[in-house]
């Protein structure tokens, strides 16, 4: 690379960072900057992944105080996030880099569907269940595992997936939700990147490293951005945020 590629790919990381913190779906800008640099899809994409661990971690941290309270739910749900990552990850090393792309948009936009109508699907479950779940139960455990799979494979939009999920399910405020998403997408993010990194050293993927340290340098400045811009948005304007992107990512994919 030379430098105003390394600068795009930075840039491309802040940006990244900054999303993934606020609403999710960063990918969708690191991704598209790599394969228009030239980068092989596949290596494009282990590389971002491992880039933007830092940037979620740092996005999870500028929530902090959303999470006091959550580390029962969120010792649960790692679980799920554990286990779909390093499925979606083996998944990412063992099928063509074809197979996954016709549903991604599907998967997106059943997420958006899910985060629009989220208040009212709060109420109808609200009044319905006989059981509280503070946890979200045996179906938030199994819908976090779904998304674990799908961030370990690709990884855009996972964070519009499981904010639509935890909302749904648990009996709390969207900031709060959005705070255990950046905690799950953080897990499933490390998981895969610690897998793509043991396979590199077995000699069966490749990474470029370059890379990975732009995307993880610009990831954790826009990580903390984000955090603290998407911190005080109210949460009807946090929706709108999710839907924005993930509409963005959608006609980015079909025109891909």
């Amino acid at each position: 690379m030379n430098a105003l590629e390394a600068g795009a790919v930075f840039a491309a990381g802040v940006g990244a960072g900054g999303i993934n913190a606020a609403v999710g779906s960063g990918t969708l800008i690191t991704f598209p900057t790599l394969v228009a640099l030239g980068f092989p899809p596949v290596v494009a994409n282990i590389s971002n992944n491992i880039g933007l661990v830092p940037g979620s971690v740092a996005g999870a941290y500028g929530y902090r105080a959303e999470l006091n309270g959550q580390r029962e739910r969120l010792l649960r749900l790692v679980t799920a996030s554990l286990a779909g990552a390093l499925i979606g990850a083996g998944l990412l090393l063992g099928l063509p880099a074809e197979a996954f792309r016709v549903i991604v948009p599907v998967l997106i936009t059943a997420a958006l569907v899910l985060v629009v109508v989220q208040p009212r699907l709060n109420a109808w479950l609200s009044a319905r269940r006989e059981h509280h779940h503070p946890h979200g139960g045996p179906w938030l455990w199994a819908g976090v595992l779904a998304a674990g799979i799908y961030g370990g494979y690709f990884g855009a939009a996972q964070g519009i997936i499981l904010i639509a999920l935890l909302g749904i399910f648990l009996d709390d405020g969207l900031q709060r939700a959005n705070a255990a998403k950046n905690v799950l997408s953080a897990v499933v993010n490390g998981v895969a990147a610690l897998l793509f990194t043991v396979m590199w050293a077995l000699g069966r993927a490749e990474i470029d490293w370059m890379v990975v340290l732009l995307i993880a340098l610009g990831a954790t400045v826009g990580g903390l951005l984000g955090a603290r811009v998407g911190r005080r948005l109210p949460p009807a304007v946090l929706r709108g945020v999710i839907v924005a992107v993930g509409l963005t990512a959608i006609v980015n994919l079909l025109a891909g």
